[in-house]
C-alpha cells in the first residue's frame, strides 16, 4: 500500500481530544476541563474594539502587547516570555527545537498524552517513567533518564496533584537538558514553579489562558524562561503564530487578574464540595489542585458509568489506558452542574 508519510507518522497514534459537542447541544460538559464561567468582561469589551485594519495587516510577530500584560501581571521581564497558539504550541516548539533521535524526551506517566504525540511526530526517543499510586515524583529515575527534554505537568492531568517546588528544584539541579514545568492548571493551585526560571537557565514554565481565564476557544498560551533558552525557541516559532484577535483579547484578560482570581476561587470552592459529595457515594478520590477530579467508582466500572452519564447528557472523561481504565476525570462545573452530576451518579453506583 502506498504511503505519503514519514515512517514515524505511519507508526504513531494521533492525539484524540475530548469530545466536543456542538455549542447549542444541551449537554453538561465536564470532560475537557474548560472553565464553567465566562471570560473577563474586559476581554469581551476588547474584542468589540477590534478594527478592520488589524485584520488586514499581519499581527505583531512577538505579540508584544500580550507580553507586556504578562510582564505586568507576573513581574517578569518581557524578554523572558514567548507566546504561543495555546501552550500546546509552546510544547511543540520545545520538542522541535531540542529533541530528535537519541535526544530523549522524558516524563512521568500517566500525564498529558500530547507529550507522547509531539515526540512521536519529531521523531525522538521517549522514556515514560511510571508514577506510583501516590503520584510521588520519581526524581531519581527522571534524572537517570537524562532527557534532552523532561516534562512535568504540575498540577498534573489526569491526577490533579501538584509537584512541590522543592522536588522540582531537586530535579532541575540533576538535569542537563531542558526541564518544562507545564502549569496549565496553576490558577487553581496553591504553588507555582515560576521562581525556578530565575534559578536555572534550563527551566521553562508554560501556561495557558484556556483554563483559569476561560479562553479555551482563543488558543493562547506562553512560556517563561531565561532569554538564553528562549533564543533557540524563537528560531523555531512560526513567524506569526499569534493572531491580532488573540493578542488583543489575551492582553485584556491578563490585566484583569481580579476577575480571573474570583472565578478560580469559585471553582476551588466547588471542587471541595464536589469531592465531599463523591466520597459520600463511595468514590475514591485523589487530592486535586486543578479544576478537575480523578475518581474511582466504588465498583471500578468507570467505562460503564461514563457511558451511562453520556446517555443522560453529561460528559466526563474516560481514558481506556493502563492505570486509568477504572477511573474517570471529572471537570468541576458550576454548583448547579455538579449537583446534576451527583444526582445522576446516585442511580449509577
Amino acid at each position: 500500500m502506498t504511503t505519503y508519510f514519514r515512517p514515524a507518522i505511519d507508526a504513531m497514534t494521533g492525539y484524540v481530544p475530548g469530545e466536543q459537542p456542538k455549542s447549542d447541544t444541551p449537554i453538561i460538559k465536564l470532560n475537557t476541563n474548560e472553565n464553567p464561567y465566562p471570560p473577563s468582561p474586559a476581554a469581551i469589551a476588547a474584542l468589540q474594539t477590534l478594527k478592520a485594519e488589524s485584520l488586514r495587516r499581519y499581527p505583531d510577530p512577538y505579540a508584544n502587547e500580550f507580553r507586556q500584560a504578562i510582564s505586568e501581571a507576573l513581574g517578569v521581564p518581557m524578554d523572558w516570555i514567548i507566546v504561543g497558539n495555546g501552550s500546546d504550541d509552546i510544547l511543540n516548539i520545545i520538542i522541535r527545537a531540542c529533541a530528535e533521535t537519541e535526544r530523549k524526551v522524558v516524563y512521568p506517566v500517566p500525564t498529558y498524552v500530547l507529550y507522547r504525540t509531539l515526540t512521536a511526530m519529531q521523531p525522538a526517543d521517549t522514556i515514560e517513567i511510571p508514577y506510583g499510586d501516590d503520584y510521588r515524583l520519581p526524581i531519581a529515575e527522571l534524572i537517570a533518564a537524562n532527557g534532552a527534554v523532561t516534562f512535568i505537568a504540575s498540577p498534573n492531568s489526569p491526577s490533579g496533584h501538584v509537584v512541590s517546588i522543592a522536588e522540582l528544584r531537586q530535579l532541575a539541579a540533576g538535569l542537563t537538558g531542558v526541564l518544562v514545568v507545564d502549569e496549565a492548571y496553576v490558577d487553581f493551585a496553591e504553588e507555582t514553579a515560576l521562581p525556578l526560571v530565575q534559578e536555572f537557565d534550563h527551566v521553562i514554565v508554560t501556561r495557558t489562558l484556556s483554563k483559569g481565564y476561560s479562553l479555551a476557544g482563543l488558543r493562547l498560551g506562553f512560556g517563561i524562561a531565561n532569554p538564553t533558552l528562549l533564543s533557540g525557541l524563537f528560531k523555531v516559532k512560526d513567524s506569526y503564530n499569534i493572531d491580532a484577535i488573540a493578542g488583543l483579547v489575551g492582553a485584556a484578560a491578563m490585566r484583569d487578574q481580579a476577575y480571573k482570581n474570583e472565578c478560580a476561587a469559585k471553582v476551588k470552592t466547588s471542587r471541595a464540595a464536589l469531592a465531599i459529595a463523591l466520597k459520600q457515594l463511595g468514590f475514591r478520590l485523589w487530592d486535586s489542585q486543578a479544576n478537575f477530579l480523578l475518581v474511582q467508582p466504588p465498583q471500578s466500572n468507570a467505562e460503564q458509568i461514563y457511558l451511562a452519564l453520556k446517555e443522560r447528557g453529561i460528559l466526563v472523561r474516560y481514558f481506556h489506558q493502563a492505570g486509568l481504565s477504572d477511573k474517570l476525570r471529572i471537570t468541576v462545573g458550576t454548583d448547579e452542574q455538579n449537583q446534576v452530576l451527583v444526582e445522576a451518579l446516585i442511580h449509577l453506583v
